[in-house]
């Protein structure tokens, strides 16, 4: 990919359209330990994508740091995290929007299953919610902002910390348009 990117392919025949020559910068993003070693090995950023794959976040930065080795695009580790926001003017109303969040991706989990595609009402979901479809579901949602500016704002902060991230990427799971307008406006107004 880098020497496509670059212009400088391996394989006389195969070349990047668009892309080639433009060199952009590569990142690689995984949910995984692999993810982590090939960031290292290769002196690349590294993008965990604990927004929907929690566990191995802090193993992942942390094994990232511990084996990178600088290159040509990069001569320290750069590591970003990704984690979801769900927020709204006030807390409760953020909470609310979480449980709409949590159904949701109830019901696209279940619905998964064939036989279920399109057929689930809200009486089903309902009976899901203690399910083991409903707990996969929030273990996906581990790392999720909930709250208003302030709540988000902390949870940002601590969360950069505790992972070690230099950077954040945020998902926004909001199940509709105006509530992603409205968690968009919150991380705007955060200093």
């Amino acid at each position: 990919m880098q020497g496509y990117l670059a212009g400088e392919s391996l394989i006389p025949t195969v070349s990047a359209h668009p892309g080639a020559g433009t060199r952009v910068p590569l990142y690689i993003l995984g949910s995984s330990l692999y993810g982590a070693q090939l960031a290292a090995a290769f002196g690349l950023p590294y993008a965990f994508a604990s927004h929907f794959a929690p566990d191995a976040l802090h193993a992942a930065m942390r094994v990232y740091r511990e084996r990178f080795q600088p290159s040509e695009q990069l001569a320290e580790p750069y590591a970003v995290a990704a984690l979801n926001v769900i927020a709204a003017a006030e807390g409760g109303a953020a909470r609310e929007l979480a449980d709409r969040v949590l159904r949701s991706r109830v019901r696209n989990l279940a619905e998964r299953v064939p036989a279920y595609a399109g057929r689930l009402d809200d009486a089903a979901v309902d009976a899901l919610m203690t399910s083991p479809v409903a707990d996969q579901a929030r273990h996906m949602l581990t790392y999720t902002a909930v709250g208003d500016r302030d709540e988000v704002a902390d949870y940002l902060r601590t969360f950069r910390e505790q992972c070690g991230a230099d950077e954040l990427m945020i998902t926004n799971p909001a199940p509709d348009l105006a509530a992603r307008h409205t968690v968009l406006d919150v991380l705007a107004a955060i200093d």
